[in-house]
């Protein structure tokens, strides 16, 4: 790979490629999961961006959704997470990223995503935004949905990380999230 940014012999160190994954993480999804270990095998270095907006329809506060989330991928060396909020193209440009990452489920969400993805371009064109589809198991997943049926006693634990499910569980005052 070094090849691929420099020559050999070459004392120009390569750049380190980061990318910003954002979201509400309210909570992370196995589809989450699934995006953000895609993006750690492309880029050296992925910030998972917790967004601090919404907190008051937020099941877990911010630090909470961090907190999982570093436990979720605590074997990915490249990934750290973080909460930010404000713009996000001004985020990006702070923590000299170079992308955006965005996660597809369904043509559903192209249309919301391909105007944000146009918009933060006209704020800032250096920022580039690359969408990426989790697996087909999990285009239906959201967690929205996730939330709806651990409220209702449902199982999700096919859904979301070990942690998560604990953390859904002790939230939602039920003895285990089945």
């Amino acid at each position: 790979m070094s090849g691929f940014f420099f020559s050999p012999g070459s004392a120009m160190v390569p750049p380190v490629r980061t990318v910003i994954y954002p979201g509400s993480f309210d909570p992370l999804t196995n589809g989450h999961l699934d995006v953000i270990q895609r993006a750690a095998r492309l880029f050296d270095s992925v910030i998972v961006a917790v967004a601090r907006k919404g907190e008051k329809q937020a099941l877990f506060g911010p630090a909470e959704r961090k907190t999982m989330i570093e436990h979720s991928t605590a074997n990915l060396s490249n990934v750290s997470v973080d909460i930010f909020e404000g713009l996000l193209v001004e985020y990006v440009e702070q923590q000299s990223a170079h992308a955006v990452i965005r996660g597809l489920r369904a043509l559903s969400d192209f249309e919301y995503e391909f105007q944000m993805a146009l918009m933060n371009r006209s704020l800032n064109d250096k920022v580039e935004t690359l969408f990426m589809m989790p697996r087909a198991s999990y285009s239906f997943l959201s967690s929205q949905l996730v939330k709806e049926i651990a409220t209702l006693g449902g199982d999700v634990s096919a859904f979301v990380t070990p942690e998560v499910n604990e953390a859904l569980a002790g939230k939602l005052g039920q003895a285990g999230a089945n």
